[in-house]
């Protein structure tokens, strides 16, 4: 693309069945600051089949300016079509950074959209920032540049990369890395409908049908997170226990996943979800810093391990020594007999 960018930066908002997705509005709140640190404007992108209501929201959540591609054609999503619409908008704008949630959908689009713009696209990033940046090659000098985090090498480095030469700066972030600001109905914006240009080459695939699973699970939105880890092996019936009594629901280290003992959807941490429950139970987990990206801004944070000198005592509110087989117990017992 040209280097002619305006200072704005994009959210893609995904919505499914004329609902947004969380991904999307949690995107916009963080997208403010990015704007605002570029000294641009916050835009929020929607695609569908009468997906015109929804802009009020999306201006609710922080957009200054909404594009709406409204088509019956985008009814169902299928890549070529939305990946076509939102790529000739991009051509068009020329915004500075566009993001995408790092969904099914997202992780689906994203590559496709970059891949026509050719510029580059950073996936699954964790945080986000602006900042300066010099070349160690040519010691040419970039300013207010998006810095894409995210963990590398299996979550055991953290990357940050640069994308200095190509616009736009593309890049998909995890769901629940930001926190969903709260929406001020009275704010106001400009809302732009248009009308993709779509052809038959789009649309050579079309849906047949379509069988949708709800999540077994909402660690995002749980009050009351109890986490088990590679310390919790043998005991994770405990953990289910405990997290039963208290209301909340299970959560995992990486190690318990990779262990079998509970499947990925539990995964708290940078290579799983973000929470921030207002009571984290971490159920011997040793909390390295992966775990902690994930759980550090839970409200109450109470760790049980045997080692006392495991990481996870240094962000823990509360901190128990001690075996989580007699102890679990003891905290179900208490807390049934105080209820």
């Amino acid at each position: 693309m040209s280097s002619e960018q305006t200072s704005a930066g994009w959210v893609i908002a995904e919505q499914d069945g004329g609902k947004l997705v969380d991904a999307g509005l949690e995107l916009l709140s963080h997208a403010r600051k990015l704007a605002k640190d570029i000294g641009g404007t916050t835009c929020a992108v929607v695609a569908g089949k009468n997906v015109g209501g929804l802009a009020k929201t999306l201006i609710a959540h922080g957009a200054e300016k909404v594009y709406v591609v409204d088509d019956e054609r985008l009814g169902d999503y299928t890549t070529l079509p939305y990946a076509k619409s939102v790529a000739d908008l991009a051509r068009q704008e020329k915004p500075e950074i566009v993001l995408f949630g790092a969904t099914m959908l997202g992780r689906d689009l994203a590559p496709r959209v970059a891949s026509i713009l050719r510029c580059g696209l950073t996936a699954d990033c964790t945080d986000l920032k602006i900042g300066d940046y010099t070349d160690p090659r040519t010691q040419k000098e970039y300013k207010k540049i998006l810095y894409q985090i995210r963990p590398a090498f299996g979550g055991n480095i953290i990357a940050t990369i640069v994308s200095p030469d190509h616009r736009p700066q593309m890049a998909t972030v995890r769901e629940g890395v930001f926190p969903m600001g709260e929406p001020d109905e009275s704010r106001t914006g400009e809302v732009v409908t248009l009308k993709p240009a779509l052809t038959q080459d789009e649309m050579i695939s079309r849906v047949v049908e379509r069988v949708k699973a709800e999540k077994r699970i909402n660690l995002k939105g749980a009050q009351v997170v109890v986490s088990g880890g590679a310390g919790a092996a043998g005991s994770f019936e405990l953990v289910r226990k405990l997290a039963e009594a208290l209301g909340g629901v299970v959560g995992a280290s990486r190690a318990a996943v990779d262990g079998g003992h509970i499947d990925h959807d539990h995964q708290v941490g940078q290579t799983g979800i973000t929470v921030r429950p207002k009571l984290y139970i971490a159920c011997g987990i040793s909390g390295q810093v992966q775990h902690r990206a994930g759980m550090q801004e839970a409200g109450t944070i109470i760790a049980i391990n045997k080692d006392p000198d495991a990481p996870i005592f240094s962000i823990a509110h509360y901190g128990i020594i001690g075996d989580l087989n007699e102890v679990i117990p003891k905290l179900i017992h208490a807390y049934k007999s105080k209820k």
